[in-house]
């Protein structure tokens, strides 16, 4: 009897300790889970379903007036098991209107009269919708719904003026456009919020499906249009030897330039049609965009990204003259693209095409980069390695940047990080990191710096949201690398990318696949890292010798399971170091003793989380009496 009753007691304790480690799931993400769209061991359910659409799109663009206007076909299929009764229409650029709510303070230059739709119809059907009262979002009532597994045809016509000033999109200068959420989309339908309703306030970035793109930009003769996709007609808009530049480039290691800006104010570049029809497609991809202008000089090169297949990615870059970085542009572009593809995260660049525009955004797109023109080239290297990196998170996997930041924002930091130690040294990197990272998190005690990673993004305030999305979790997404070691973690990375490129994967489900695919429940350490408000701070809080046997007794005051080195400095100057994981941190998340027999006479004991800096470091050495 007194065994059984020690064995139901270990049973009770374990189910306990197991479900202390569960992890806390909304409701209705919870329901997801529930319904089978999405399962327990991170993979997507047997029910997962997403919808899609295809667009045809003809926009163009006035520089007299700055103006764009657009016609689109939107073929649209519900997926979901739901019917539909209404559609939420997103436009992005309605954010430039004066009622419009934003994060943050904005010039009259930002501000424009917002989209026009002069024509509306679904199936056929004209609607008499009115924009004028349209915010970033809103709901169009259907005359007939969409059922489950129909299409039906989406039928729009408008205008919109181009900003003044922007950053991520408008006028670059008075003949350059860089044009981005141009037209109107329908918004997500999900399985976990059904439609996304969060309005665009420019801090939060974007959650679209993923759709299939057939677009026509008419931009007047002398303009060139760089853009998302393959470019259809190359010998219909460009004069022939341009066109035959542009095509040698596509199986070149070399960077060549395509128009200089001779050739530009010369008029020589473009067929001197009065407007010229550039013509693109695009399969599976979250979004489109494009830029124009009538005085870029163009670089362009290309690189192998798949070393089994030999496919090969066109690199191009599109800026001012007088700019000093960018003529490096495609250089550092090839530099990314190959690294990435066969080291972090190792998958081969999935797209065509990689094109870096000189503009103010330092901003991502679908095979498209906005980047602000310094200075400094390391810096300027930095930032494209960044905008680069965010093709995997979010445009690969589909993440919903506006609600979970970190999902893009933290991967792409980590990338950057990465790429650094090969490109600068990893004591560069690391103090780089350091400076434009983590100090101005780990430096600022405020309440907002310290609340949980899962928390929305929508929610959290000030440079809380810029630390939550990008250092807590890089630095969470390499302590975990540290722990697991670089072979198991990248087996789990790809994995958990296999299962949901091209998807909406969810932060849950990166949590389940990686305890799935690694073969631990990792739950402790995702409940430390994203579900609390910790910080980084260790102390050592005493110092105990015997013999030549050393006991270590540390407090984890801040929190966070990081990993760092016991540093060991000897009476003669040698130094000892050993490496702790965070997994040292499993059984006690506040404390922990380590042990160590020293040969010799110790005279410090420091402890060093290197890039994870210590809030109070003052109490991070013991000295030898």
């Amino acid at each position: 009897m007194q065994k059984y009753s020690l064995l139901l007691l270990a049973m009770v304790m374990l189910q306990l300790s197991t479900k202390a480690q569960d992890l806390y799931l909304p409701r209705n993400i919870k329901k997801a889970y529930q319904n089978g769209t999405r399962s327990m061991d991170g993979k997507p359910g047997k029910n997962y379903w997403q919808n899609k659409a295809t667009f045809d799109m003809m926009l163009s663009v006035s520089p007299e007036t700055k103006t764009v206007t657009g016609t689109e076909t939107i073929a649209y299929t519900n997926n979901s098991p739901d019917t539909l009764y209404q559609v939420t229409i997103r436009f992005v650029n309605n954010i430039h209107k004066p009622q419009s709510p934003r994060a943050g303070y904005v010039s009259q230059d930002f501000l424009t009269s917002g989209l026009n739709i002069s024509a509306f119809a679904v199936d056929g059907k004209k609607y008499a919708v009115d924009s004028k009262n349209w915010g970033t979002v809103a709901d169009v009532a259907l005359k007939n719904p969409i059922y489950p597994g129909q299409t039906s045809k989406f039928d729009i016509a408008w205008t919109y003026p181009l900003s003044k000033q922007s950053g991520r999109e408008g006028q670059l200068d008075s003949s350059t456009f860089f044009v981005a959420y141009a037209f109107p989309r329908i918004s997500v339908y999900d399985d976990y919020n059904k439609w996304d309703k969060i309005p665009h306030a420019d801090r939060n970035e974007f959650y679209n499906d993923f759709n299939d793109y057939n677009f026509t930009v008419k931009a007047p003769k002398n303009y060139v249009v760089w853009a998302t996709g393959d470019l259809l007609n190359p010998e219909e808009v460009l004069q022939a030897k341009f066109a035959d530049r542009l095509k040698k480039s596509q199986t070149s290691d070399q960077v060549s330039n395509i128009a200089s800006a001779q050739e530009m104010a010369k008029h020589e570049v473009t067929q001197q049609n009065e407007w010229n029809s550039w013509k693109f497609t695009v399969k599976h991809i979250t979004d489109v965009t494009f830029c124009l202008s009538d005085h870029y000089v163009w670089d362009a090169g290309s690189v192998v990204v798949d070393t089994k297949t030999g496919r090969r990615a066109s690199t191009q870059s599109a800026y001012h003259v007088k700019a000093k970085d960018f003529p490096h542009a495609v250089s550092w572009t090839n530099q990314a693209l190959a690294w990435f593809s066969a080291n972090w995260p190792g998958v081969p660049y999935p797209f065509a095409k990689m094109t870096a525009v000189q503009g103010f955004a330092d901003m991502e797109y679908p095979m498209m980069v906005n980047d602000a023109s310094t200075d400094d080239l390391e810096f300027s290297q930095f930032v494209l390695n960044h905008e680069i990196a965010h093709t995997y998170f979010p445009f690969y996997m589909g993440t919903n940047e506006t609600r979970y930041a970190h999902m893009d924002e933290g991967w792409a930091t980590t990338l950057e990080y990465l790429i650094a130690i090969d490109q600068l040294g990893k004591e560069k990197a690391d103090e780089n990191y350091k400076n434009f990272r983590v100090k101005k998190w780990i430096n600022d005690n405020a309440t907002e710096q310290d609340q949980p990673i899962i928390s929305l993004s929508t929610q959290v305030s000030g440079v809380g949201y810029g630390n939550n999305a990008y250092v807590k979790p890089s630095l969470a997404y390499l302590a975990l690398k540290d722990m697991l070691g670089d072979a198991s973690f990248k087996k789990c990375l790809l994995a958990y990318m296999d299962r949901w490129n091209g998807k909406h994967p969810i932060p849950w489900d990166f949590f389940y696949s990686i305890n799935d695919i690694s073969g631990e429940n990792l739950n402790w350490y995702w409940n430390n890292w994203f579900f609390s408000n910790n910080y980084i701070d260790l102390r050592i809080d005493k110092v105990t010798k015997k013999g030549t046997e050393f006991k270590l007794d540390l407090k984890n005051t801040g929190g966070f399971a990081i990993p760092f080195d016991v540093i060991i400095t000897f009476a003669d100057g040698k130094k000892q170091m050993i490496h702790q994981t965070p997994s040292v941190w499993k059984a006690d998340q506040k404390a922990v003793n380590i042990s160590f027999k020293a040969a010799q006479t110790v005279s410090e004991i420091r402890i060093d989380g290197g890039i994870f800096m210590d809030a109070n470091p003052t109490d991070n050495t013991w000295k030898s009496n």
